[in-house]
Parts: C-alpha cells; structure tokens; sequence
C-alpha cells in the first residue's frame, strides 16, 4: 500500500467515527442493510453504492460478502478520491465514479450493467423532491427484476409532533456530546485534515464549484419517500428500520 493509501484508510476510519457522533447507531443501520442484502441478493451481486461519499456502505459490503462487487458514485470529488485511496486493496471488486444525481446521465457509470442492489447512506435527503423521485425512477430503470433499494437516511418527522422532534434533538446532542467528548472529529475539523493532505488539497477548488449553488436540505419525510418509491414502480415500499427520526428504507423492483 502507498503512504496516500494507508492515510486515506486511517482518515476513513476518522470517517466512520465522525459520521458515527452525528447519527446514533449508525453501525445498526449498516448491519440491517447488510443482513437484508444477504436474504435478497445473489452471492455475487453487483451493489451500487449511491451518493457513496468515501466508500463506507462499499467497505461493508466488500467485508462481508466477497463474491460481491460495487460501483460507487458520488459528485464530491474530494470523497470519491478519498474512497478509492482507502479501499484500493479491494482491486477490481471496486470502482468509484464522479457523478450528479441531478443529472439523469448518472447512470451511465454502470456501463448498461443491472445491479441487483442500490445502497445509499446519510446522502439522499439533501436532494430537493423532484430530483428525488428522479432519482427513485432511475434507480428502478436499472435494477434487476427482484433488485432492491436500501436507504439509511436522516428524514423528517411529520409536523405537529413536538415530543417526537424534541426526542430527535436531544438523541443527536447526547450522540454527539458523547462521541467528541470521546475524541471523534467534528465534521469542519475532519475536512480540514483531508483538504491539508497535499494529494486533496487540489480537489478543494473543484469541489467548492460544484457546491456552490446546491439548495439547503429540503424537509422531507418518510412518506414522501416511500410515495416516491412507489410511484417509481418499486412494487414494496417501507421502513425495516427505525430509531427516532433515523430509518432504513427497503423497496423491491
């Protein structure tokens, strides 16, 4: 392994525990996203890892199941290069692509390829709903007949349901209250390290761009997602997993 690569696995892993301080039981939403993979997809499954950041969602998947592959995609160029620095060892089992999810082309990474599995982490709600859908109806184009959609996600509670929202706010506080007081990263410091590293500092700019001129999260909840799946023609829609305001949700093709 090269120095940028044992860096780039050691900053991944900075990652996880900082991502970790801001989404309580994170690894529990991974492991029934990877147990549900397991009771629905060959064992050589082709996953994509959508709006993929670094790579964790693939780094699981390529831990558990061997004879699976993954194509990871994501437009921060910045964390898609940090991806495939620290999952390198992984060769041709992996494969990172920059891409826009507000571009219906984004599947063109998959090169006509049917994965039989669409896997998405803390990413998709920052899509504005139309994209969203959007994206849901792609995500369906290209799925094998039977191929499932999993998305570990942060959404919004339904309005007028304060003691829900309250228990939400004092969930994450006491998260990261916890995990910093433990030594795990902020987000603002954890970014400040990668963009210090020579190899990404010339990223930066490049990323800066693309981000410009993105709109704030927009707030949308688990029925608009599970509508949107719907209607993208996933013929079952719904959560396997809940705690608070944090869900996975399943949809089959």
């Amino acid at each position: 392994m090269t120095a940028v690569a044992d860096w780039s696995r050691a900053h991944l892993a900075a990652w996880d525990r900082q991502q970790a301080a801001y989404i309580n039981r994170r690894e529990d939403r991974f492991g029934v996203m990877l147990d549900v993979l397991a009771e629905t997809a060959p064992a050589g499954a082709l996953v994509v890892d959508l709006a993929c950041g670094p790579g964790s969602v693939s780094a699981r998947v390529l831990d558990r199941f061997p004879g699976m592959t993954c194509v990871a995609v994501d437009l921060d160029p910045l964390l898609v290069e940090l991806g495939r620095q620290a999952l390198a060892g992984h060769g041709d089992r992996v494969e990172f692509h920059e891409a826009d999810l507000w571009d219906p082309a984004w599947t063109r990474v998959l090169g006509g390829r049917r994965p039989h599995a669409v896997l998405s982490s803390t990413a998709l709600h920052w899509l504005p709903a139309d994209v969203l859908a959007r994206v849901y109806r792609d995500a369906a184009a290209v799925l094998q007949p039977g191929g499932v959609l999993l998305n570990a996600d942060h959404l919004r509670q339904p309005s007028g349901r304060p003691l829900f929202e309250e228990l939400g706010r004092r969930d994450d506080a006491a998260t990261q209250a916890r995990d910093h007081a433990a030594g795990a990263l902020t987000w603002d410091a954890w970014f400040a390290e990668l963009v210090a590293h020579p190899h990404f500092a010339l990223l930066a700019p490049e990323r800066e761009r693309r981000y410009a001129e993105r709109p704030p999260n927009p707030d949308l909840g688990l029925d608009f997602h599970v509508a949107a799946l719907r209607a993208a023609q996933f013929r079952e829609a719904g959560p396997v997993w809940q705690h608070l305001d944090d869900y996975v949700v399943l949809a089959q093709r």
